[in-house]
């Protein structure tokens, strides 16, 4: 019987797809992708998640790195610009919600940097879940098998109590070798709410 939903943030609770928004923002394949290795993709970016790295730092390597490359310009603009699209997801929360007036406990496990953290935490995010465990606390990213370990411990559960969320598939993955249920998240809230029945874990 699961007890627990454990929760992603970015593309699960709150919007975050880089490379569409690259797409809006840049308007070539050449550029979006090359502006997605100096940025989202970069190893400053999971240096960032992993709190090992200020964002001042992580900033300032990455534009090093642009200016050598020639789109310096490209990637000043989306450094300026990018937390923008996270936008909490209502649908989502209100999901989290019914989850917990139907008895469940819910936590967010997640990669983020110290400046997001701090930015959900004033937004209320985190006043939605029972707890949670942010990559940049631990110093370890998903999908390293210790950060799940680390939510486990921190609030005393059970793997096999938990259901795991997140929209990468390398992260339920290894929520799963772990003995998590899996859920990868792909589409709607409806889809999400069904995939969850499948778990027996039900809102009616």
């Amino acid at each position: 019987m699961y007890k627990s939903i454990v929760l992603d943030l970015g593309g699960v609770m709150v919007d975050f797809d880089p490379k569409s928004y690259l797409v809006d923002r840049l308007c070539s394949a050449e550029m979006e992708e090359k502006v997605y290795d100096l940025t989202f993709g970069s190893e400053e970016w999971q240096l960032l998640d992993a709190g090992q790295i200020s964002r001042f730092e992580g900033n300032h390597r990455m534009l090093e790195k642009a200016r050598a490359a020639g789109c310096a310009f490209e990637v000043q603009g989306v450094l300026d610009d990018w937390v923008h699209i996270l936008r909490p997801r209502r649908r989502m929360l209100e999901l989290v919600r019914r989850l917990k007036n139907h008895g469940y406990s819910v936590y967010y496990l997640s990669n983020l940097p110290q400046d997001i953290l701090e930015r959900f935490t004033a937004q209320g995010l985190f006043e939605h879940f029972d707890g949670g465990v942010a990559s940049c606390e631990v110093h370890i990213n998903k999908p390293d098998p210790r950060i799940y370990q680390a939510l486990l411990d921190k609030y005393q559960l059970q793997a096999e109590e938990c259901v795991f969320i997140d929209d990468r598939l390398e992260n339920v993955q290894a929520a799963f070798a772990l003995g998590f249920a899996g859920i990868q998240m792909k589409e709607t809230v409806g889809t999400l709410v069904r995939s969850l029945a499948t778990c027996n874990v039900t809102l009616r």
